[in-house]
């Protein structure tokens, strides 16, 4: 047997070895992607749970819906940065599938910025958590709406600062060379938490700002 066939024969093994690594990488993504779908329909179930009490609490003597007085424009600003945060995060992986490192790696960081902006504004102007902001802020204790502001937004916050948590966790494995254009689960996996947890403030920010007429702690 000659030696370019034992050369064909070895590069024929090794491809074949690279085929079967990348088909049980594949298997496992699909299998990761049914978990993850899995995990957010339960997720949904908590944050539904959220939007029934509001609409049923949230109801005037007449039947009317009622909401607390929020300041709209922090609201508007904190929506628009949390939306801003999700077109930088598909950037990210698409940038990843292009194998455009630099790119991946900024528009992860710019995502983690904002998704921290979002938080910092909801902890100023809903939570009062800084002294002068407090006079006159909805609060925990101020019956059904601080209750419900306060277990929408808290809960929503979580999310975010874990989403904050593990985009900087990917950051830095990117930096030390991880994830290319054929294998990127990790990227896809936030990038699917970051959107969803973007959803589901379309979902709260409406309820708890716009629908109703305003009643109740101003500020």
């Amino acid at each position: 047997m000659s030696v370019a066939t034992l050369g064909h024969q070895a590069d024929h093994g090794h491809a074949a070895g690279h085929e079967d690594s990348q088909a049980t990488y594949l298997e496992n993504t699909r299998r990761n992607r049914l978990g993850m779908w899995l995990f957010f329909a339960s997720e949904a179930f908590m944050f539904l749970g959220l939007l029934a009490a509001r609409f049923y609490l949230w109801v005037g003597p007449d039947g009317e819906m009622l909401r607390p007085h929020l300041d709209q424009f922090a609201g508007l600003i904190v929506t628009v940065v949390l939306l801003l945060s999700s077109y930088f995060m598909n950037r990210a992986e698409v940038s990843i599938a292009n194998n455009k490192r630099r790119d991946f790696l900024a528009s992860l960081m710019i995502t983690a910025i904002l998704g921290t902006a979002f938080l910092v504004g909801v902890m100023v102007w809903e939570w009062g958590m800084f002294p002068s902001f407090v006079e006159g802020h909805l609060k925990p204790s101020d019956g059904v709406f601080g209750a419900v502001v306060f277990g929408m937004t808290g809960l929503h916050a979580l999310h975010v600062l874990s989403g904050i948590i593990l985009i900087l966790n990917v950051w830095w494995l990117g930096r030390k060379g991880h994830f290319s254009a054929e294998r990127h689960w990790g990227v896809e996996a936030i990038a699917i938490y970051w959107h969803y947890v973007d959803l589901v403030w379309i979902f709260f920010y409406p309820a708890i700002y716009l629908i109703g007429h305003a009643y109740g702690v101003a500020h």
